[in-house]
């Protein structure tokens, strides 16, 4: 009998918090799934950690060199026998009824394509460290729909998706730290339905070494959101598809690089 859901989990490196995560997931309240771990060539412990396991539902795929976060996604998704598709990093931990609640919202809305959940942020030592309050400001289609003409405001590993739906997109390579962004906008674009449970269930880890955390340090947000963007049109035009989502992610796409420019004047002037 095929699982009703796949936890999509890419790994690499992650023997600090991994433990924690596998264990989140298979304590979930909902049991009809299986873990699908991508481990993209990790040279710490985190082989043996995931080996250490036995649980039936927990299936090890190991790339033999790291290939990166993009790739790792896409073949998972690829690999999923699922009819949802769960996603969840190596540092975040799954509430108990995360999956269920998931699952129940998607059983019951045939319209919705996407379901992500509100976070909660910790730290290394699993401390509360906080909301995203644009998390918790986008709740409906038409908040999420509204709100993502200007940003994201999905935490990537808080979402299921329909794996019918979600294999026909693909994250793209281009898209490198902003992948899960231009997906959603792809699914948008093409008039489907992203929803959230307004609930906190997933436990979102910010801590030096993270991606988000990284990432955002070194970058004029403004203009890493601009460049999300522009790729995201230039796709749609390759494939002679506009609208009025387009049009309107254009505009914002202006602004962004406006405020981009001021951001770094200001920085180079000392304000």
């Amino acid at each position: 009998m095929l699982p009703l859901v796949t936890i999509l989990l890419p790994a690499y490196n992650c023997e600090h918090f991994i433990k924690q995560t596998i264990d989140s997931v298979l304590n979930q309240t909902y049991q009809n799934f299986e873990l699908l771990i991508i481990n993209d060539g990790s040279t710490d412990n985190t082989i043996n950690i995931i080996n250490s396991y036995t649980d039936h539902r927990l299936i090890h795929i190991l790339n033999n060199e790291n290939k990166g976060l993009i790739y790792s996604l896409n073949k998972g998704i690829q690999l999923a026998k699922g009819k949802y598709i769960a996603r969840i990093d190596a540092d975040d931990i799954c509430l108990p009824t995360r999956i269920e609640k998931q699952v129940n919202w998607l059983e019951q809305n045939n319209n919705t394509a996407l379901v992500a959940t509100t976070i909660c942020f910790i730290n290394e030592n699993n401390e509360h460290t906080g909301f995203w309050h644009l998390d918790k400001m986008c709740i409906t289609e038409k908040e999420i729909k509204n709100a993502m003409k200007w940003e994201c405001c999905i935490a990537h590993p808080s979402v299921m998706m329909r794996a019918a739906t979600i294999k026909m997109y693909s994250y793209s390579s281009k898209q490198k730290h902003t992948e899960d962004y231009d997906l959603w906008l792809q699914l948008l674009s093409d008039k489907l339905v992203i929803e959230k449970i307004n609930e906190p269930l997933l436990l979102y880890r910010v801590h030096s070494n993270s991606v988000t955390s990284s990432i955002h340090r070194k970058r004029n947000s403004f203009f890493t959101i601009a460049t999300t963007k522009k790729r995201f049109l230039w796709s749609r035009i390759k494939h002679g598809k506009w609208g009025i989502f387009e049009t309107q992610i254009l505009y914002t796409f202006c602004i962004n690089l406006i405020m981009g420019l001021g951001k770094e004047i200001k920085n180079k002037i000392g304000f």
